[in-house]
């Protein structure tokens, strides 16, 4: 009985380090997508696991984005005119919810490594839908406040969480790619988000709710049944997965998969590893680079509809307020796809250079519009091609990812304490840059964000430099310790050699 088990255990082992090898030769199909160099069975579990797990990730975190964003989209049709908010309370209404998103976060994450995903993820999903519903019937200001703090306070299980499931499943070359894919899905949401409003603004009135209010109801259907779809689709981690998708044979490929990028499995938390935590760089810098990427752009305030409802001449209808910012978030989609591809691929896993890139282009488009007195063309460009400095979420979750491989705990802390203290800036520096009665200049912003934007490049520059050195560090002790191996056996042949001599000339 035993050795059958113990037979049925070591035969998907053997299998997985006969299919799953260290090095792949690259072929160039791999360009377009990275299962296409492996060998057919990785590529059957790879084609499961994008499946179930990136088709859950990013309709949860389009969801979550859609009630995220809706807030911005009800305020301009028609919330703040029925409300009579005149004053600052977009910018409270986003307070409260950063002050609930970010009290939750590493707790959630610490829980992650002890709770299955596939049970807490979903069940604070369906939290947070059923608190998107409460916003339609609210009547003023603060009960706004209250129920937009417990949103966030739902929803701040969902982004780092799923950004430390996908990096408990893929390699370095697949890694941004999806972590990208993920993160579009924001991008995308935002988007829906303006066409929705365009689309049931004309509901207004039926059922004695307001467009806006539909909007929020609407929310609130389609996220439920995608809450629900989590309890199943949602595979934990490799050594505790249990999806009914994934045979016995596809969780002993991810465990190798994972074992070969020395990503370790979860460990019990000690003070020893709280203190190598909390002594690291990695939690410092890769914070630092998230912080100035999360708040580097006007994504805190809807800036380029701002600007249209401001504008006389022409007067812009509610419609083409919602829907012409959504070309920023095409801009960001395509964008985002391109960083995710190329760094992957054309540059080997690099995740510096479209970090480099997005923020100099956020620094041309907003030193521009802190000027404002530019072209009223070029105006138009900037608030668009601002997207491409939203897109880098993935890339430097990627990279946290391949830093803090050989610590699980570590990179669960690490993942939500970079989402974490970006929101930590965000819950209150809207409330002194981005002030509702500068729109739409907002000159402090602008300012801001550029100031942020080239934090952000040089950050990124000190990282990859931290990150090269701790890589040759790792070399070195690997070398020191297989020297020290080969001397230890040599010693050990030469006593075994001096012991048989001995013994021989006793006998002689």
């Amino acid at each position: 009985m035993h050795l059958n088990e113990d037979q049925d255990r070591r035969e998907p082992c053997d299998k997985a380090d006969l299919i799953i090898q260290e090095n792949v030769q690259r072929k160039w199909q791999s360009y377009l997508w990275d299962t296409l160099d492996k060998s057919p069975e990785e590529r059957t579990f790879l084609f499961k696991l994008d499946f179930a797990l990136l088709t859950f990730a990013s309709l949860g975190y389009f969801i979550k984005y859609l009630d995220q964003a809706n807030i911005n989209n009800a305020f301009v049709s028609g919330m703040k005119e029925q409300l009579g908010l005149y004053g600052n309370e977009l910018n409270y209404m986003q307070s409260c919810w950063t002050a609930g998103y970010v009290i939750g976060q590493i707790p959630s994450n610490i829980l992650l490594t002890r709770i299955r995903p596939s049970i807490w993820i979903p069940s604070m999903e369906i939290a947070w839908t059923v608190l998107t519903f409460c916003l339609c019937r609210c009547t003023n200001a603060r009960q706004i406040y209250a129920v937009r703090f417990f949103v966030g306070l739902a929803e701040s299980s969902f982004y780092p969480g799923m950004q430390y499931v996908i990096g408990s499943w893929y390699r370095k070359d697949e890694l941004a790619k999806r972590s990208c894919i993920f993160h579009v899905s924001s991008a995308i949401a935002t988007m829906c988000s303006g066409y929705l409003m365009a689309a049931v603004y004309h509901l207004g009135g039926r059922g004695g709710f307001a467009g806006w209010q539909w909007l929020f109801m609407v929310d609130g259907i389609i996220s439920l049944p995608i809450a629900l779809a989590g309890y199943l689709f949602i595979p934990d981690v490799p050594e505790t997965s249990r999806a009914f998708y994934l045979s016995k044979n596809d969780r002993a490929f991810a465990k190798k998969r994972m074992q070969l990028e020395g990503r370790k499995p979860r460990a019990p938390y000690t003070k020893a590893k709280i203190r190598k935590i909390l002594t690291s760089w990695h939690i410092y810098a890769l914070t630092a680079l998230y912080v100035f990427f999360n708040n580097g752009g006007a994504g805190a305030v809807p800036v380029f509809a701002q600007f249209l409802k401001d504008s006389k001449h022409p007067k812009y209808s509610i419609a083409q307020i919602n829907d012409y910012p959504t070309t920023t978030y095409a801009v960001q989609i395509i964008t985002t796809l391109l960083y995710a591809w190329t760094s992957d691929s054309i540059l080997s896993g690099d995740r510096l250079p479209p970090i480099v890139f997005g923020g100099a282009v956020n620094i041309i488009c907003y030193i521009s519009l802190a000027i404002w007195a530019i072209p009223e063309g070029w105006r138009w460009t900037c608030y668009i091609l601002s997207g491409a400095g939203f897109g880098l979420s993935g890339l430097c979750m990627a990279w946290a990812h391949e830093i803090c491989a050989d610590d699980n705990e570590e990179r669960a802390i690490v993942v939500a304490s970079m989402n974490e203290m970006a929101y930590v800036l965000q819950a209150w520096l809207p409330l002194l840059v981005w002030q509702q009665i500068d729109a739409p200049q907002y000159r402090k912003g602008f300012i801001t964000v550029t100031v942020l934007s080239a934090s952000l490049i040089v950050t990124g520059f000190i990282t990859k430099a931290l990150h090269k050195n701790q890589i040759r560090r790792q070399s070195y002790n690997v070398q020191a310790r297989d020297h020290q191996v080969d001397g230890e056996t040599v010693r050990s042949s030469g006593e075994d050699v001096t012991s048989e001599n001995v013994q021989m000339a006793a006998k002689e």
